[in-house]
């Protein structure tokens, strides 16, 4: 979203025990949901198939099965299109996850489009979608009481560029008015419609380095990228029952997400230093469902 339509939160003393967050009501008015359901997901019949999130025509926003850190990082993208990095907050900020139905006034609608779906992209950073992410950053504030504020610091980062050979992606020749697809599973990302700013968000995600993208490509693309991941959990995993459904398992002989990055797409990660900036949580608290 433009950085102008950004709003962080500021803190004021409000008697020396006051606590800091207290603030975030006091903060720049900000469009907010008409309403909005806030529930536990259940972790014995979540499935292992990744986090929704959902924007529609109608000014409704759904998230499945997301963590507050999710959400964060979907609300708050930087001026290209990538998600900050998040630090601090409660020991719960990334294990504990929602499903959030919420509502905004028909004054803030996303008009639908010509197929029925939104008319601005999903990684718009103005107009509907900007306001919605507005909408999504006021329901954290008001329902998680969530603070926050920005630093920048300097370090490890990896840097998307064209592989030698060029790049193999494969620009999308439908309308541009339709809106991004993705579905993730483990070791499997399959994407139509996205830039490659989306791509960058989530090789951030699987490596736990800011990527900044190089690459120079501009289009929309529509691509498949699959790899075998590291023994362990990945940030497409949710936690299952024993009978919980799960995606078929990835070639253990496959490729690492860096080879795959370079065979199947033509592209290339390479280790750089630079500056990142950070949103540093300040206070959380767990919402009232309902």
């Amino acid at each position: 979203m433009a950085t102008a339509g950004l709003v962080l939160l500021g803190f004021v003393a409000v008697g020396a025990l006051a606590p800091r967050w207290i603030a975030f009501a006091q903060q720049e008015p900000r469009p907010a949901f008409d309403v909005a359901s806030i529930k536990p997901s259940d972790p014995a019949k979540a499935v292992r198939t990744g986090v929704g999130f959902l924007i529609q025509p109608g000014g409704r926003f759904t998230a499945t099965d997301a963590t507050l850190q999710q959400l964060i990082g979907f609300a708050y993208y930087d001026d290209a299109g990538a998600q900050r990095e998040i630090a601090g907050g409660p020991s719960w900020l990334g294990s504990e996850r929602y499903t959030i139905e919420a509502k905004a006034d028909s004054a803030l609608a996303i008009p639908p489009g010509p197929d029925g779906g939104p008319a601005a992209g999903f990684l718009a950073q103005t107009g509907p979608f900007g306001q919605t992410r507005l909408m999504i950053q006021s329901l954290l504030a008001e329902r998680f009481k969530l603070a926050l504020h920005r630093e920048t610091k300097e370090e490890q980062v990896y840097e998307l560029v064209v592989a030698k050979g060029g790049s193999k992606l494969k620009e999308t020749a439908e309308p541009g008015n339709l809106i991004p697809f993705s579905t993730f599973s483990r070791g499997r990302l399959v994407a139509m419609r996205v830039p490659i700013s989306f791509l960058a968000v989530q090789l951030k995600f699987l490596l736990g380095r800011s990527v900044i993208d190089k690459s120079g490509l501009t289009g929309k693309y529509d691509f498949e990228l699959k790899w075998t991941p590291d023994p362990g959990p990945t940030p497409y995993d949710r936690p299952g029952g024993p009978d919980a459904p799960n995606p078929p398992p990835p070639d253990p002989n496959g490729p690492s997400i860096f080879t795959a990055l370079q065979e199947q797409l033509g592209l290339r990660l390479e280790s750089a230093k630079g500056p990142v900036e950070i949103l540093v949580i300040d206070h959380a608290e767990r919402p009232d469902a309902n």
